[in-house]
């Protein structure tokens, strides 16, 4: 039976889990409900402290805030298939609900990358120019980048939506990971697939690759500003604001860059391996960085303590 016909309009989509792991599955979901658990909560703390906290209404705790809300968008997208799969062993996802999926973790993905980006810049303006930060980084101005970064990536990732709902698949598709993801879809496709791909690579290039080398000439620039101050605790205390910045900035690019070379590089290496680096590629960003910004930044750090404190009183 050729799989060109009428049930390639609606081809079913099986996710995976970790293979040969299926009788240990709800042990390992004790973890994975942890870490969803701490990361909901992380960052639904954070976003609470700074919008109770008439102090932290600044740019910096702004860009912040979109941080948390992108976390808490990429775990919320990701959580109802990896409970799916290792809770209930229910593997089966429809076509158009893998797209939506789909578009929704690559959305927040790059908006994650976008926002890494915009709090570089702000670092930038507050160490170079640190008594007109405020009147250059605006309300307006922060909206407006907000607004910017959002766009990009619905704007980016839509077509590549579209572009795969006009692939024909086989009736039956079996993917890689527990969730759908771009890359994973497009190797499920009968036909030709190339300007899928072409796309997929393009959006890559135009959002995380061009992200990664402005937040890298970001840096060289804050850090040439800061070996011009003469003083050297004020030299310090500029670099130990960025601390948790560039703890984000690696804790999201390298699971990426990881996932990238094992798909690429490790053709031989166990299903089980790829499955792991892709839930540390979408689940680490998420868990880590209310985690770093609770630690490393002391005005949050000391307003989550005081708001424990007058909870036990």
């Amino acid at each position: 039976m050729s799989v060109f016909n009428s049930s390639t309009l609606y081809p079913r989509f099986l996710l995976t889990g970790l293979s040969g792991l299926e009788s240990r599955y709800s042990l390992i979901s004790i973890p994975i409900f942890l870490i969803y658990a701490t990361s909901i909560s992380g960052n639904i703390t954070i976003l609470f402290i700074i919008r109770t906290e008439p102090s932290l209404h600044q740019p910096m705790y702004y860009f912040l805030s979109m941080l948390a809300l992108t976390d808490l968008g990429l775990s919320t997208t990701t959580l109802p298939t990896m409970f799916s799969v290792f809770w209930f062993h229910a593997r089966e996802i429809s076509f158009n609900a893998c797209l939506v999926q789909m578009y929704f973790i690559h959305v927040f993905s790059i908006i994650e990358s976008a926002v890494l980006l915009a709090m570089a810049f702000d670092r930038f303006v507050a160490i170079r120019e640190p008594l007109r930060y405020v009147a250059i980084l605006t309300n307006g101005v922060i909206i407006g980048i907000g607004l910017a970064v959002a766009g990009r990536a619905l704007a980016l990732v839509f077509p590549a939506s579209f572009l795969l709902k006009r692939l024909q698949y086989h009736p039956i598709n079996i993917l890689s990971y527990p969730f759908c993801l771009h890359q994973d879809l497009i190797k499920t496709t009968v036909s030709s697939r190339r300007v899928s791909s072409i796309y997929g690579l393009m959006v890559v290039i135009c959002s995380m690759g061009l992200d990664s080398v402005l937040l890298l000439l970001s840096y060289i620039l804050i850090l040439g500003t800061v070996l011009s101050i003469a003083s050297k605790k004020e030299r310090m205390k500029a670099l130990n604001t960025c601390i948790s910045h560039i703890c984000a900035v690696f804790t999201f690019y390298t699971p990426m860059i990881g996932l990238s070379m094992i798909r690429r590089y490790g053709q031989n290496a166990s299903p089980i391996v790829h499955v792991l680096m892709a839930n540390v590629y979408l689940l680490v960003p998420p868990l880590m960085n209310p985690i770093v910004y609770s630690v490393k930044t002391k005005q949050i750090r000391d307003r989550i303590l005081r708001k424990f404190k007058q909870q036990k009183v």
